[in-house]
């Protein structure tokens, strides 16, 4: 049985200590090998010590989740080209209409090579090792948005910032509910292929 001071500790190393060294500039295959380093280990703890044995979880309601998604799709949809339109107007779009085959590998590469690793650490591994540390819950769901946020913080963008954070709520809910990385892998990688469609896959690392 692992104490609290020992998850403590890697909860701080683990969501803090390493997203905000990767802001700092230093050797890129060292944070590799953090990186890689780090999502070993969240695995291992997952499997050995969590029990996880990566089922999909049963009697999943496909219908009520892609209704509500499809409802937040349109409103993000609106805000971001609107935003785009008037603030970055020379790039809407401008992926897919002029490079679609491009569009549609990075669109692969990022769901199943980003995505689903992405929600392994900040739902399945998260909310498995320190909910129960949480008494409000509340608190629970801002505190995941808030590190899933800071873990973006390498790309120095307010902007990917408050993205992140409004995403981490909306993530952190629905596994909150559902209990399942497919549902949350998903439901990021359609808001996630979505703004990269849009226009602003640029300031989110994509290549463009």
């Amino acid at each position: 049985m692992q104490t609290t001071s020992y998850k403590l500790t890697e909860f701080f190393i683990i969501f803090i200590i390493v997203p905000v060294s990767f802001a700092i500039d230093y050797a890129i295959w060292i944070k590799m090998c953090i990186g890689i380093f780090g999502f070993l280990y969240i695995l291992f703890v997952l499997l050995r010590v969590e029990k996880n044995r990566f089922k999909i979880t049963p009697n999943l309601n496909w219908k009520s989740f892609f209704k509500r998604v499809a409802v937040q799709l349109i409103g993000i949809a609106i805000l971001t080209i609107v935003y785009m339109w008037f603030v970055d107007k020379s790039n809407l779009f401008v992926v897919i209409l002029n490079k679609p085959l491009l569009w549609m590998a990075i669109l692969f590469i990022y769901s199943f090579f980003s995505v689903y690793p992405q929600e392994l650490i900040f739902r399945t591994f998260f909310f498995q090792r320190y909910k129960s540390m949480f008494k409000n819950e509340a608190l629970f769901i801002i505190v995941n948005a808030a590190l899933f946020s800071l873990a973006h913080i390498f790309f120095r963008n307010g902007l990917v910032m408050i993205l992140t954070f409004v995403g981490g709520i909306l993530f952190a809910l629905t596994f909150k509910k559902t209990k399942s990385t497919l549902l949350v892998s998903i439901e990021h990688a359609i808001y996630g292929c979505w703004l990269f469609t849009v226009g602003m896959g640029e300031m989110l690392g994509f290549p463009s």
